[in-house]
């Protein structure tokens, strides 16, 4: 009796499953299969950017069986593109996601918070948001589309969740942050304006911190944060040179 296969996850169907040329050049060609799970090494990889490696977590199988399976889905998307056949996703091993799986806050999820809707801060916990991005400190406190949510008690981490911020950016997002009951926000660069909001909201600020979010939480609870108390991030919007703000002055310790 052959061995059943083991099933890839995916976090959710595609949003549209054929693809074609305009110009109907490939009416002579035949279609490209792309099965599911080979569709879901593409989004992981290429547009969430997570590594192979945490590509393989998310889909349950080894980081050898990612690659293989992101090398094939790879290989038919160029074939589309340079030869013009129609590209189709259908079938594949795969089941969806039951949200009890590792995830690295991908925006597909179907199981992240799409917008700020915290449950309520429980009696002796302290709650820090940390600007989020693939699992960094994003640098740019007003531009940030995601926050990193850590419920803390007696010093550990009770709970975490990723959350959108709906395109809120700089004043908005302090008055949100206040509204859900931050205690402490872990940032790279911030303006002035940001710093007095959150000062105004009683929330404590560590900007200017850098790497990884998670790594930065545990820093400060053990009172080893490295981060610069006089932080300053005075650029507008499309005026960041490649690295944002923590790359030029901004965010430095």
């Amino acid at each position: 009796m052959p061995r059943p296969k083991k099933l890839r996850r995916i976090c959710g169907e595609p949003s549209c499953h054929h693809f074609g040329p305009r110009n109907g050049e490939s009416e002579n060609l035949s279609s490209i299969i792309m099965t599911v799970d080979e569709y879901e090494t593409i989004r992981l990889i290429d547009l969430e950017g997570l590594s192979q490696e945490d590509c393989a977590v998310c889909m349950n199988v080894a980081r050898t069986t990612a690659q293989a399976i992101y090398n094939r889905a790879r290989h038919k998307t160029a074939m589309c593109l340079v030869q013009g056949n129609e590209l189709k996703i259908v079938g594949g091993d795969y089941e969806v996601c039951d949200g009890s799986a590792v995830c690295f806050g991908c925006k597909r999820c179907r199981f992240r918070q799409s917008s700020f809707n915290l449950t309520k801060k429980k009696e002796n916990v302290m709650r820090i948001a940390v600007t989020y991005d693939n699992g960094e400190i994003f640098q740019h406190f007003g531009q940030t589309e995601e926050f990193k949510i850590y419920d803390v008690k007696e010093g550990n981490i009770v709970d975490s969740q990723v959350i959108g911020t709906d395109g809120r950016g700089h004043g908005a997002l302090a008055g949100v942050l206040g509204e859900n009951s931050i205690d402490v926000l872990i940032c790279g660069g911030i303006g002035a304006g940001a710093q007095e909001a959150m000062a105004q909201a009683g929330i404590k600020l560590y900007g200017g911190a850098s790497g990884s979010a998670d790594a930065a939480v545990e820093a400060l609870l053990k009172d080893e944060l490295e981060f610069n108390p006089d932080v300053q991030c005075n650029h507008h919007h499309g005026e960041h040179h490649e690295g944002g703000c923590g790359s030029h002055g901004c965010g430095k310790h």
